[in-house]
């Protein structure tokens, strides 16, 4: 059992290509379309906000780019919202953006 050469490519000896397993541009075509349909809907669901609508302490200083110390400060001074859960702390993706065009900082962090 030998490897036969079909084109560029090297297929084994007793694989065979038959007429309807071909692609045609149309095939293509209707694969983009479906493709790009299903990628504006994944869009359209979350209409540029977060994948996330809660988000914890360690998520929001990461996104802003802050220290503890400073989130806490944003906590403490009543500048950004939070609800405790526990012992867990979580702020809402919509509060953190308020609190940047409050501040004109004219950021959206949470557009595609």
């Amino acid at each position: 059992m030998g490897n036969v050469m079909h084109g560029k490519t090297l297929l084994p000896e007793k694989t065979r290509i038959y007429r309807e397993q071909l692609l045609t541009a149309d095939d293509l075509f209707d694969f983009k379309r479906q493709l790009l349909f299903e990628i504006k809907n994944l869009l359209k669901e979350h209409n540029g906000e977060p994948l996330k609508k809660w988000l914890k302490s360690r998520e929001v200083r990461k996104l802003l780019n802050i220290s503890p110390g400073t989130l806490q400060n944003l906590r403490s001074r009543k500048i950004l919202p939070y609800t405790r859960i526990g012992g867990i702390i979580y702020h809402d993706a919509a509060d953190i953006q308020a609190m940047l065009e409050k501040k004109n900082c004219g950021k959206n962090l949470f557009k595609f």
